[in-house]
């Protein structure tokens, strides 16, 4: 766990970039209760991608950094720590090491670009009405007629669907015995006629998920990535990465200093040895997702996927994230009902809310925790 000189003069040199390069008033809005809009994402981006900063995980001729795990591992630390906002997923994350694995050289020059400037967003067409965590079972079909594929169906629980100008999708283009084959990986622009957004306000509150549907949406062949029925296994590489992007443990840190910080203030909770029990093994189980992720990371070439592994860090990292939240609602309460009756609301306790209530998804979404498992069990220990 100990890094070298070299290290530390890289993180010295990405600390220096978040406290005086970085946007200043972003790192204020992402640690309040409102949400953050598309420009607020681009501008935080576009300033990664300025230092050459923003496509980390990508190859290093294909506009990565080059750079090696540990590295990696400062960085994701580092941002976290300044308060900075990660990067949106779906393209940086997502599609951008598909394009680079998969992808045509007219694709990657066409798509790429975008991305690496935080000029385009993408969005993630997978989940379906009845194919969630199933997502094999996917129905939305689209049909070869010409040089186009017609594009039918839903998608739903899509993330920023509505300030996207892209969305990637995995779509059926054959039936077959396994239910694996047959699944077609597309990209088509938000604005093409027949797809629709429909909003979903989640329980905090907020928009951020939607329903997409498509209406014979015409998408040209040239928009496929790869070839026909082997989406499953472009999805698969796509899945390691995402499962792995969901550790973010230096803010998971951040969260039990907060907490930490609340309750030792507040006499009944400051004696309160049921907490500090509760606390003390938190910090127990981050410690081994820190150790996890380091083992992942350290195991990769430059632009792998993690794989089946991935499964692993996307079990532990949401149970833990759960488990803080939960704690931190514990905390918050005393204060807040102090508040409340002083008739000054609470803005942390409103942040704690949005978060505890926003961290309910996450064992669900990107492959529920019962499949990782299953996963975990036949993929990785053989069972």
């Amino acid at each position: 766990m100990n890094f070298n000189a070299d290290d530390e003069h890289f993180r010295a040199e990405v600390r220096d970039f978040f406290a005086h390069q970085y946007p200043q008033d972003l790192i204020k809005k992402a640690a309040s209760a409102f949400a953050l809009d598309k420009a607020d994402y681009q501008r935080s981006e576009q300033a990664l991608a300025a230092k050459g900063w923003l496509c980390v995980n990508w190859p290093k001729e294909q506009g990565g950094t080059g750079w090696n795990a540990n590295q990696k591992y400062i960085f994701d630390q580092e941002l976290e720590l300044a308060g900075a906002i990660n990067p949106v997923p779906m393209g940086v994350i997502y599609v951008g090491p598909v394009i680079c694995a998969f992808g045509t050289p007219a694709q990657q020059a066409r798509w790429l670009p975008g991305i690496q400037q935080s000029t385009t967003f993408w969005a993630q067409g997978y989940s379906e009405p009845g194919s969630g965590s199933d997502l094999a079972s996917l129905q939305c079909r689209a049909t070869l007629e010409g040089d186009s594929y017609v594009v039918e169906g839903t998608k739903i629980w899509t993330s920023l669907a509505q300030h996207a100008d892209w969305i990637f999708l995995l779509v059926r283009t054959s039936h077959e015995t396994v239910k694996q084959q047959g699944i077609t990986f597309l990209c088509t622009p938000m604005d093409a006629p027949g797809i629709e957004v429909h909003p979903i306000t989640t329980i905090d509150g907020r928009h951020h998920l939607n329903r997409v549907t498509f209406d014979q949406v015409r998408v040209p062949v040239d928009n496929r990535i790869g070839d026909v029925g082997e989406g499953w296994r472009y999805a698969n590489f796509l899945l390691g990465n995402e499962r792995t992007s969901y550790a973010h443990v230096a803010g998971k840190r951040m969260q039990m200093a907060a907490t930490r910080a609340l309750a030792e203030q507040h006499p009944v909770l400051a004696d309160d040895r049921v907490f500090w029990q509760t606390f003390n093994a938190l910090e127990v189980r981050l410690n081994a997702l820190d150790i996890t992720v380091l083992r992942v990371l350290s195991s990769l070439k430059d632009g792998a996927s993690p794989g089946n592994e991935s499964s692993i860090l996307k079990v532990l990292a949401t149970e833990i994230a759960q488990d803080i939240t939960a704690l931190s609602m514990q905390a918050q309460g005393y204060p807040a009902q102090a508040a409340v009756h002083a008739n000054m609301p609470s803005e942390t306790a409103a942040k704690a809310t949005a978060d505890y209530m926003g961290t309910r998804a996450q064992s669900i979404y990107g492959g529920a925790n019962e499949i990782q498992k299953n996963i975990i069990a036949k993929r990785v220990l053989g069972l």
